[in-house]
């Protein structure tokens, strides 16, 4: 068994020209593709194993984030089936002088466990002991399981 607690990441990438769109703000495709490997390092945390995208409800994006600014990313799995974990994943722009954030998208994330073969394979259980993993077990079934 795994602890939710165990499997958060939360991490940040700073948003360079490079990774802009016409407007100067986060291009939605790298916002996509931070969102997806910091959900695969937590689901990976979960299995021990290798892990793959399955499927990813969907993500709106509610405010950008300028050049130069920091997306930050938080990430934990809250639910495994008998191959596949759920990973809810929050995008937050950040501004990195004041730390303050604004919400910019919240989705689920599904991985499924590979072998060396790429063939699916079972997961550990998932457990959660302490209220702050209640917590935030209970916040994502309230937002995507209705």
């Amino acid at each position: 068994m795994v602890e939710l607690r165990e499997t958060r990441i939360q991490t940040r990438q700073r948003v360079q020209p490079d990774d802009t769109n016409n407007y100067g703000s986060a291009h939605g495709g790298m916002v996509m593709l931070w969102m997806d490997e910091a959900a695969a390092m937590s689901a990976i945390r979960f299995t021990g194993e290798w892990c793959v995208t399955a499927h990813v409800d969907g993500i709106d994006f509610r405010a950008p984030v300028p050049s130069g600014d920091t997306l930050y990313l938080d990430a934990y799995v809250y639910d495994a089936g008998r191959t596949s974990c759920k990973v809810r994943l929050r995008a937050y722009h950040e501004d990195p002088k004041t730390g303050s954030r604004t919400e910019t998208t919240d989705s689920t994330f599904v991985f499924v466990a590979v072998d060396d073969n790429r063939e699916p394979m079972p997961v550990t259980t998932l457990e959660c002991s302490s209220e702050e993993s209640e917590q935030l077990r209970a916040e994502a079934f309230a937002a995507f399981e209705e």
